[in-house]
């Protein structure tokens, strides 16, 4: 597991569990973008499910932190439904105040190599339709449609692939 990593005089690191409220913070900030009309209220605790998480024996979360905040987030684990060599990013954000800066490429990089680390060989997620900003990032950074799972009529998220062997 990735303990700690420094480029650019940034900090990639494993979250614990008492940055919980930050990574809601910034999960809501980055989110905020993306629903033009407002983010959903469906009910769900976010405080609760960052934690679960985090405390996630079998899953992983890292952050990157600037100057002593959590600037960037990412999670990943092992989904139920496949086998062991893929991988599912449920989470990415960075913090809207931070775009473009790099933050997200080195996040993205970490995850790769904790990845590849784990004996990985495929990555999957799924992006909010509306969200092309993310779609572009995941597309500089390799990702492409998953011929598995096609979007369906209606569908508000798309389906992505990376092959984190490089094949």
């Amino acid at each position: 597991m990735i303990a700690h990593r420094t480029p650019a005089g940034r900090v990639i690191r494993t979250v614990v569990p008492a940055e919980a409220e930050a990574v809601v913070a910034l999960h809501a900030r980055a989110r905020a973008t993306y629903y033009p009309e407002g983010t959903p209220q469906d009910g769900t605790d976010w405080l609760a499910n960052w934690r679960t998480a985090i405390e996630r024996p079998e899953g992983t979360v890292l952050c990157v932190v600037e100057q002593g905040r959590i600037v960037g987030l990412a999670s990943f684990r092992v989904p139920e439904d496949t086998g062991a060599e893929t991988v599912k990013l449920f989470q990415f954000h960075v913090d809207p105040d931070h775009w473009r800066s790099g933050i997200g490429t080195a996040l993205h990089t970490a995850c790769v190599e904790q990845w590849r680390a784990d004996g990985r060989r495929t990555a999957v997620l799924d992006v909010h339709a509306g969200n092309r900003r993310a779609q572009a990032f995941y597309a500089r950074q390799g990702w492409f449609p998953d011929p598995e799972n096609p979007p369906a009529e209606g569908d508000h998220h798309l389906f992505l692939r990376f092959s984190v062997s490089g094949e």
